[in-house]
């Protein structure tokens, strides 16, 4: 099979209507775990804590697995993830245009989807959700200083994670995520209704980013991976600013709105 042969077959696979239904199942898993990741935080906030569960994705996945049906419903979303993971991949490869940055941006969310994925089916297959995401930014901190030069690229890194940030807030504030929706299909209400969510959302996304990549590179100049922190740490130093929990209290509403926000991505996304 040719690579002509081999692209045509992707990009079949990619224009699958299957595919299309399971990416959109995808895209409201993600908005449930965005969800209660956002009511984690606010537990920490205000509730005084969250159950012993941490404010990430393996504190979320394990909130889903003990619930009534929470293996069915661990698997409805390992196979969701699966679909968005190969949609972004058909994405990076496939892109209409091929920018480097577009290709780049579906790259990158194919890994993290593909992250949720194992964490999914460590839960499911061995019992076991795997690190969470402060012990994995250590372990991944540690590592990448051990590498000549290591220093400069977690610093490099960190101030990616930053640019990051800035970008997702500038995207919430200017509505730029509306360009990724089919808006002229969309009822007033609920174009409007995107619109505020996922302001909200993008916001409170890019300052959890902002914050961590300041870690990142507090790390980075400290020579520090314990510095490095994961999404729950990073929520939970929120709480320590001179704002006190009210600041974690809004950013974790962010992410709540950020959820509801993909449910209605999974209806008028573009695919």
């Amino acid at each position: 099979m040719n690579s002509a042969q081999v692209e045509g077959t992707a990009r079949r696979a990619a224009n699958s209507r299957t595919l299309e239904r399971l990416t959109r199942l995808g895209l409201a898993c993600r908005g449930v775990l965005y969800g209660l990741i956002g009511f984690l935080a606010l537990q920490i906030a205000f509730g005084g804590g969250s159950g012993g569960k941490e404010a990430d994705k393996t504190g979320a996945v394990e909130t889903v697995a003990e619930q009534p049906f929470g293996t069915v419903l661990l698997w409805l979303m390992a196979v969701g993830f699966v679909a968005l993971t190969l949609w972004q991949i058909s994405e990076a490869i496939l892109e209409r245009g091929g920018e480097v940055k577009d290709r780049v941006e579906a790259g990158a969310r194919a890994v993290v989807y593909g992250l949720v994925v194992v964490t999914l089916l460590g839960l499911l297959l061995r019992g076991d959700p795997g690190s969470s995401t402060d012990d994995s930014s250590k372990d991944l901190t540690a590592m990448a200083m051990d590498l000549p030069g290591g220093q400069i690229l977690v610093g490099l890194v960190g101030l990616g994670v930053i640019a990051l940030g800035g970008y997702w807030i500038h995207s919430g504030w200017k509505k730029k995520f509306l360009e990724d929706l089919r808006t002229g299909e969309m009822p007033p209400r609920a174009r409007k209704l995107a619109e505020r969510l996922g302001m909200a959302g993008y916001v409170a996304r890019g300052v959890i980013a902002v914050a961590a990549g300041v870690f990142v590179v507090q790390a980075a100049i400290t020579y520090d991976p314990d510095k490095a922190r994961g999404v729950d740490s990073t929520l939970r130093a929120l709480a320590d600013t001179p704002v006190g929990p009210w600041l974690l209290g809004v950013v974790a509403l962010g992410l709540v709105l950020f959820a509801a926000y993909c449910f209605l991505q999974a209806r008028w996304h573009r695919l």
